[in-house]
């Protein structure tokens, strides 16, 4: 149940993060910034999509035992924080080489 929780938490952090109103482009518009923004997130998703099934299936296997010991959480937050980091990085290099810089 709570990685059903975390799961929808990430789906509703992303819609919220979607627009793209964190980066500007001389002469383009917020539906530019926007449209530009999610394809960099879309390209950024299928990248790391890889690395979050293998944090699945390691949850799958191992989350019984990390449970028991304690653990299960930290680990977790740990690679969820890592495929994000992921994410975000993907996503400001993609914005970048679009032309637009992260907003002040």
């Amino acid at each position: 149940m709570t990685c059903l929780r975390s799961a929808a938490l990430m789906l509703l952090l992303a819609a919220c993060n979607s627009g793209g109103g964190a980066w500007t482009k001389a002469g383009a518009d917020q539906a530019a910034a926007g449209q530009a923004y999610d394809e960099c997130k879309e390209l950024a998703d299928t990248a790391v999509q890889t690395e979050a099934n293998v944090n699945q299936d390691i949850m799958a296997s191992r989350g019984g035992d990390w449970g028991r010991s304690g653990i299960g959480h930290i680990e977790t937050q740990s690679m969820r924080e890592r495929t994000g980091n992921r994410t975000g990085r993907i996503v400001d290099s993609c914005m970048k080489a679009k032309g637009f810089a992260a907003a002040p």
